[in-house]
């Protein structure tokens, strides 16, 4: 709630008028009989200052859904925002990715063009690549989630209360994103694997 309920101290109206030296209440807290009637006891409330403060509309009335709307507004902005960084790593990760893949081939140009002299088909050599790239993001995968776990333990140790482990469905997503981005940018490199020529290949060119 956001104080210490153990330093409230509770006194009537008029007693906090006297002991403060005021005439008129900062906030007043009321409780509708169920979830039903809250919209109905908001109007009351609307009515009824309004009718003992001569016609003015000064006194703003707030419900519990409006402020669980507002903090699920804030909540949907910060995960967009955190949605977004991670997308930009992603891709970032995935142009890394990319650029080993197209270096590993331009280093294996002759092993390449031996298997394809063997007889290697271009769907063999493709899935090859894709191996690679899914053991790169596989690697990749199992070390943030190693970093994710250590971090939330640690954060856990200092504040017990606080809610960090993450729910199984996250951790399954994680994966499969990091899989998917390391395949879907090794399809270059390894297309580009799969269409070298066997004779330029065996020569180094």
């Amino acid at each position: 709630m956001g104080f210490n309920t153990d330093e409230i101290v509770i006194v009537p109206v008029a007693s906090a008028h006297q002991l403060f030296n005021t005439s008129g209440l900062f906030r007043i807290l009321i409780e509708a009989k169920n979830r039903d009637a809250i919209e109905q006891t908001k109007r009351d409330v609307e009515q009824i200052m309004f009718e003992r403060h001569n016609g003015e509309k000064d006194v703003t009335v707030i419900t519990q859904d409006a402020v669980l709307a507002t903090f699920d507004r804030i909540l949907t902005a910060l995960t967009m925002a955190v949605g977004s960084i991670a997308a930009i790593s992603l891709a970032v990760a995935g142009v890394l990715i990319m650029n080993v893949m197209l270096i590993a081939v331009a280093q294996r140009v002759k092993e390449i063009g031996l298997l394809k002299a063997l007889g290697a088909p271009g769907r063999q050599i493709r899935n090859l690549f894709f191996a690679e790239a899914a053991l790169l993001s596989g690697i990749g995968s199992v070390a943030g989630l190693v970093l994710g776990y250590a971090g939330s333990f640690i954060i856990r140790q200092i504040y017990p209360t606080l809610p960090v482990s993450p729910p199984w469905w996250a951790v399954i997503a994680a994966c499969a994103t990091a899989l998917g981005t390391g395949i879907l940018f090794s399809v270059w490199p390894a297309r580009r694997a799969a269409r070298l020529d066997p004779v330029a290949a065996l020569a180094g060119r």
